[in-house]
This record gives C-alpha cells, structure tokens and sequence, in this order.
C-alpha cells in the first residue's frame, strides 16, 4: 500500500540532532537551543493519549540522545497522524446520532 500521509513538519537547522531540553514555542518543538520540528499547531503539541502529552513524552523518553534521520522521520509522520486524528475526532463529535 502506497503512504498518502503528506509531512509538512521541518528540521531545518542543523546541528548535533541531541535532544537536551524540550521546549514549545510559537509552533516549534525545539530538542536543543538551536533545533526544532518547525510548523506544530498548538492543540497537536497538547495532543494527550492515556494520560501522556505524546510529543513530549516520545521526545523525553530519548533525551540525551541523539536523534538519527529515522527518528526524525518517525517523529514528523507521529506529529501528522496526531493532526489527521484531531481532525477526526471532530468530525466524529459532529455526527448526530438521535
């Protein structure tokens, strides 16, 4: 089956890919002072699944270490299924069922 999921997230900045602090800010997850997964709407970033804040738990669970191109990849597809999800749900809340 052919991937249709469309990624509009970036990693623009180069760097040492390690995660050290985790911030949001203005749409940017940053991993350290200068590297951020840019174009993350705000309601996605507090996206929570079972009591966990998704983003920040996947990025916290690998802190200290250093993200290689797949991690990267798999975090940008994480944060677009989050957002096709929300766009989802909201359809789903719009159904009327009586």
């Amino acid at each position: 089956m052919k991937d249709r999921l469309k990624i509009t997230i970036r990693f623009p900045e180069e760097g040492t890919g390690i995660i050290e602090k985790i911030t949001y800010k203005d749409e940017k997850v940053y991993v350290n002072k200068k590297q951020f997964f840019g174009n993350v709407p705000k309601e996605v970033w507090n996206f929570y699944i079972g009591g966990y804040q998704v983003l920040d738990k996947w990025l916290k669970d690998r802190k200290g270490k250093k993200l290689s191109d797949k991690e990267i990849e798999n975090y940008m597809r994480i944060i677009e299924i989050i957002k096709q999800t929300i766009i989802y749900m909201k359809k789903i809340d719009e159904v009327k069922f009586f």
